[in-house]
């Protein structure tokens, strides 16, 4: 028998989200299913991710559940669909999962903010850049490893020049800048590429200086993929154990401040752009 496909994050967080709708109209998984006319192991299926569900099964159920939110609902039926696969699956076998779950978030999200302080965001790395900064990786990665992230790297960049790009806000600290990865012809490109990437209408680069009193963060790479509506907004925090993925509203709550405040130490867009080639010019 075939095994079956991992379940993907989006068909996790449609689960969650309906076990929160269920949870908040006080019903046990046994009512729910009670009142779907369905054997309990059905809604635990669904909330787990495993059971593919129908937009027309999901209104059923918010309804179930008394859920009046209208665009709260129409953005849960969109993530129906069963199991599509994106580009990302084709490395399935060769990078860890959370990696691809980042890349499915990315794709889906309807606008991107990252916050990072010794590394460039992801998303605004040139090749060389990612891959003199992979060869730091501990433990060390062997060479064709370095390759498969690169080329996972560069792909995840689309999202940029998709129809419509997703706009993209990067608060990049002055120690990223500094770096030095690659050395300094790898070093001037990348800081060049950053202000031609800048100059896109859909992306911001802002700079947090040297010398701003007061830092808000903990220094730990941040991403806040925004959903259609603010209750499937997720943070993504970037760890020595990979990529950990928050939606509690708690969370969300908390993130969004570190980084409305991180924003808030920043310089203005031309003043960040300015930094950036005077950086480049002292290489």
């Amino acid at each position: 028998m075939p095994t079956a496909p991992p379940t993907t994050l989006r068909q996790q967080r449609l689960g969650a989200e309906l076990r929160k709708l269920r949870e908040r109209a006080g019903l046990t998984s046994t009512a729910a299913a009670a009142l779907l006319g369905s054997p309990q192991a059905r809604i635990s299926n669904i909330e787990a991710g495993r059971y593919a569900v129908s937009a027309d099964r999901v209104r059923t159920l918010a309804r179930n559940y008394s859920c009046a939110d209208d665009a709260y609902v129409d953005a849960l039926t969109a993530m129906t669909g069963g199991r599509k696969r994106g580009w990302w699956e084709e490395y399935r076998d060769t990078l860890p999962s959370g990696l691809l779950d980042l890349a499915e978030l990315e794709h889906h999200a309807a606008a991107i903010e990252v916050a990072v302080t010794v590394h460039m965001p992801g998303l605004l790395q040139t090749p060389e850049h990612a891959r003199a900064t992979m060869r730091e990786a501990v433990p060390q990665l062997r060479p064709h490893e370095i390759e498969h992230r690169v080329s996972y790297r560069v792909k995840r960049q689309a999202v940029l020049f998709g129809d419509p790009p997703t706009p993209l806000i990067a608060v990049i600290h002055e120690a990223a800048l500094h770096m030095g990865f690659g050395g300094p012809e790898v070093s001037r490109a990348q800081l060049a590429h950053l202000v031609e990437m800048s100059d896109q209408p859909t992306i911001t680069v802002l700079v947090i200086p040297f010398g701003q009193t007061g830092f808000p963060a903990s220094g730990q790479p941040i991403t806040y993929a925004l959903g259609p509506v603010p209750q499937l907004d997720t943070v993504v925090l970037d760890t020595d154990h990979g990529c950990e993925f928050l939606d509690a509203e708690a969370q969300l709550h908390r993130y969004r401040s570190v980084l409305d405040r991180m924003r808030s130490r920043a310089l203005s867009e031309p003043a960040s752009r300015d930094l950036i080639q005077r950086i480049a010019q002292d290489l």
